[in-house]
């Protein structure tokens, strides 16, 4: 299959009513959002959604993200309710996944078998195009082979899906880098399944209380279906093995000087002259989960590039700010921890 690459601009109307066709009649078609590239396929078509696992090479038993324009779209094949809308308000357009009952349209094969659906609605305005191009709403999982880190560029979507899916559409580099904030709703408030950038004390803004589920932080019990993406297998990894490490700045800066072998290190920005490594890459400051988040995956591609046998990260801390950073980072080192201590 040959795979065409756009990049997008003003006045791209027939780059979008292609995409938007290709959608309609079965086809998948990688786009950007604000927080990384999305493979999507038409949410009611079966075979789209087998077309998504066969080109990501991933489990089927994943649940995809069904992506619309508007929120009030949901309505069409999800059951919604008022506190869906209260979130909607406060955080769509935006990076906020929500749990819902599905209808029948939606078939199983999207939602990983379970009798629910997670409904998004983007920011980026290439992604509502795009959605409002295809007239139906959009299942979509990150744009990269199973396991590997997340696309947050045309660039790593191309690396990942050429010759396997007709069309690209290149919007420039992702705002947030890291996937949406993904909850169940409560009859008390909400669950958190899949930190994001959206966070627990944000959410506590609109809902009574927030949960978080413990797949956040330590790996689904064999043979659990996930609700959520991300939460069941090994994700995010680069070639080479990755080490986080716990512990004081300096014990850190020690134990990687220490390593013999061909090493990368994902330093913080304040730190970043402290080490002998051959390859320090700047993981963005200590004091900017933001900045790290937004940063990780590329830097986990960049690894790939490079001749390394090993890569060494700080350790997150588990905290409301950083819990979607930690969660991608231990993942990507299939919880490989080293605790130094201070």
């Amino acid at each position: 299959m040959k795979t065409e690459y756009i990049l997008l601009s003003d006045g791209n109307d027939e780059a979008y009513d292609r995409a938007g066709r290709i959608l309609r009649e079965g086809g998948l078609v990688a786009f950007p959002t604000e927080t990384v590239y999305g493979l999507g396929g038409n949410a009611y078509d079966p075979t789209a959604a087998e077309k998504i696992f066969a080109a990501k090479g991933r489990p089927s038993d994943n649940p995809l993200i069904v992506h619309v324009a508007r929120p009030e779209e949901a309505e069409a094949f999800a059951v919604t309710n008022s506190t869906y809308y209260k979130l909607a308000e406060c955080f769509m357009p935006g990076p906020l996944t929500v749990i819902l009952p599905k209808r029948e349209v939606i078939p199983k094969s999207v939602t990983g078998g379970l009798n629910t659906v997670a409904v998004r609605c983007p920011s980026h305005p290439a992604a509502r195009r795009l959605i409002e191009a295809a007239g139906v709403p959009v299942a979509a999982p990150s744009a990269n082979i199973s396991g590997k880190p997340s696309p947050t560029s045309g660039r790593h979507v191309l690396d990942d899906m050429n010759g396997k899916i007709p069309m690209i559409l290149d919007g420039g580099e992702s705002a947030i880098g890291v996937e949406s904030t993904v909850i169940r709703l409560e009859s008390d408030g909400c669950t958190i399944l899949r930190p994001g950038e959206i966070t627990a004390r944000e959410l506590l803004g609109v809902v009574e209380n927030v949960y978080v589920a413990d797949a956040v932080t330590d790996p689904s019990a064999a043979g659990e279906n996930p609700e959520s993406p991300g939460m069941k297998y090994r994700h995010y990894a680069p070639r080479a093995r990755l080490v986080l490490v716990g512990g004081s700045d300096s014990a850190f800066a020690e134990y990687v000087n220490s390593y013999e072998g061909k090493c990368a290190v994902l330093a913080y920005t304040e730190n970043k002259n402290e080490y002998n490594c051959a390859c320090i890459l700047d993981a963005g400051s200590k004091r900017s989960p933001e900045e790290q988040m937004h940063n990780l995956f590329s830097l986990l591609r960049t690894c790939d590039e490079i001749d390394c046998d090993i890569i060494f990260a700080h350790l997150p801390p588990k905290t409301d700010e950083y819990l979607a950073l930690y969660n991608r980072i231990i993942r990507a080192a299939g919880n490989e921890i080293i605790n130094l201590g201070e």
